[in-house]
């Protein structure tokens, strides 16, 4: 074997799961796919380039024939018919995966990706817990000797499980010397380990396919699929794949991508926050037109975001494939009875919204709004599983339509531009601590959201954006200040140490990425690298 590994420190159940065995099929995954993944990312590069460049993306003319002609997907095994409600959350630790599949929803995504901070413990532990779910033995006990365990007295939710992105590394294994694809390190691990469980339990492999920005990035998921089944010596479609169309890009390929996976893909998602951050990262440098309004002002019913969603459940239904919405980001807080009411009337407005347009069902990202979620479905849905049937022949979207960026509004103000910084840095240090999903301002907040804070700040800087509510125009300087202010903001809300170690270096990168000449496609990269240097001087202070 050429591949190399570190066991995660604190992990004395690591071995269960970096066995020779399963390591192995992921040396053999990337033997046959690592170097075309290489070649795609390649040619993203190139794909916004020409994109930004003309200020235009549209319908690929050489898969016309696929979108015109007449096909569907496989039908969906009965675990997944129904999806009315789906809680996301990270799979580690323990805790949070069992109240996850505890929670009554229909469908848990195990998040190794957006929700999850990639540190080597926390990819192997979610591993674990879920080879331990899927065998029914996952238990846990806090530190105050309450237990945790799985009911028996209702369904638990179907695991669907989301890897990380093709982008993404993971230097704690080496193949021929290269860090080896996030991507494949866990769905590898993942399968491995708990393909047969999941079917003996009637269930099966499903995935969420996050970040995708062509169909040729599907089709060699489907290759993979293909592969991996093949190795187990289990049933071809076993695997079924839900793509999150959340790039700019995908958006324009819906029919294609499912038409790639069309024997292992169960359906869409309409990744809201992550589709965003697309939007200006993809034409961050294409002209003020496509310069975003603040966030915290656009909303599912923008016409730039109708035409994204409305398109999103028409290409499912014409293909027999579930249109799943999107998240949801406001959270009850237990304390504060006037926020959680707000939330509840805020999750129950977005849910109708989905319903009432086609979708199968929706996220979530709180136990306590499951019951909100699944009473809005339940009115529209009745006893039927899904709405599949719903083709929606009226809507016709067109190119210009999904890129009308003016349509999501034009107000930019200094306030948000302080709140963007907040939430970055915030965001930003505690995923450096380890975890990937933060409730900041009564908002969960994933990488998402704060990649969006991170690319409309660099965005506004490009294009000298005139705040509305101060006059003053988006120059570094303006940015350096207010980048100070929040630091000290922060200062005075975590305790020295913390700041000293999450803080401070979250800081500092949030200022590389949005004072840099230079655009980072992606936050999580270098904020990786800080991440594994932590891990390695914690070892070497040990």
């Amino acid at each position: 074997m050429t591949l190399k590994f570190t066991t995660p420190a604190g992990l004395d159940r690591a071995g269960e799961i970096l066995t020779d065995e399963a390591l192995a099929f992921v040396e053999a995954l990337h033997r046959n796919f690592a170097g075309r993944r290489e070649e795609l990312l390649g040619g993203r590069v190139a794909a916004r380039r020409q994109a930004a460049s003309s200020g235009r993306l549209d319908f690929l003319p050489e898969t016309r024939q696929i979108r015109e002609s007449e096909w569907k997907v496989a039908p969906a095994p009965p675990a997944l018919q129904d999806r009315r409600v789906e809680i996301t959350g990270p799979a580690s630790p323990a805790k949070m995966a069992i109240n996850a599949l505890n929670s009554g929803a229909k469908v848990w995504l195990a998040d190794l990706e957006d929700a999850s901070s990639p540190t080597w413990y926390n990819q192997v532990d979610s591993i674990l817990n879920l080879r331990d779910a899927a065998s029914g033995t996952l238990s846990y006990t806090s530190a105050e000797d309450k237990s945790y365990s799985l009911r028996q007295d209702a369904p638990l939710a179907v695991v669907v499980t989301r890897p990380r992105g093709w982008h993404l590394p993971e230097y704690n294994v080496i193949v021929d010397g290269a860090p080896a694809s996030g991507s494949l390190v866990d769905f590898g691990l993942h399968f491995f380990h708990t393909a047969r469980l999941l079917l003996d339990n009637g269930h099966g492999p499903y995935y969420y396919l996050p970040k995708l920005e062509s169909h040729l990035e599907a089709r060699l998921w489907n290759d993979v699929f293909t592969f991996a089944e093949e190795y187990l010596g289990i049933g071809h479609g076993t695997v079924r794949a839900t793509v999150l169309i959340e790039t700019v890009p995908a958006a324009f390929q819906m029919e294609e991508i499912l038409y790639e996976l069309r024997e292992h893909a169960s359906g869409l998602n309409a990744g809201r926050w992550d589709y965003l951050f697309s939007i200006i990262k993809y034409f961050r440098d294409a002209g003020g037109k496509f310069v975003l309004a603040d966030r915290s002002t656009i909303t599912m019913t923008a016409p730039l975001m109708r035409a994204y969603t409305e398109l999103l459940v028409k290409t499912c239904h014409r293909r027999g494939a579930f249109a799943m919405g999107g998240m949801a980001a406001f959270i009850p807080n237990r304390r504060e009875p006037e926020i959680t009411e707000a939330a509840f009337a805020k999750v129950r407005a977005d849910k109708t919204r989905e319903a009432t347009d086609g979708f199968d069902g929706s996220w979530v990202a709180h136990p306590d709004l499951v019951p909100t979620c699944r009473e809005v479905f339940d009115g529209v849905l009745g006893e039927k599983p899904n709405q599949v049937d719903r083709l929606r022949e009226e809507v016709q979207v067109t190119a210009g339509e999904l890129l009308d960026v003016p349509s999501a509004g034009s107000v930019r103000t200094q306030k948000e531009l302080a709140l963007n910084l907040y939430v970055a840095i915030r965001y930003t240090a505690v995923w450096l601590s380890g975890n990937g999903a933060v409730a900041i301002h009564n908002l969960m907040e994933d990488a998402a959201t704060a990649e969006i804070s991170r690319s409309q700040v660099w965005q506004q800087i490009k294009n000298g954006v005139v705040y509305e509510d101060t006059g003053n125009t988006a120059t570094r300087e303006l940015v350096s200040g207010e980048l100070e202010r929040q630091k000290e903001v922060l200062r005075g809300e975590v305790d020295a140490e913390s700041f000293a170690r999450f803080f401070e270096p979250a800081a500092g990168l949030i200022a590389d990425l949005v004072l840099g000449e230079e655009y980072v496609d992606f936050l999580t990269l270098p904020a990786y690298d800080l991440l594994e240097k932590a891990a390695l001087d914690l070892l070497e202070t040990k």
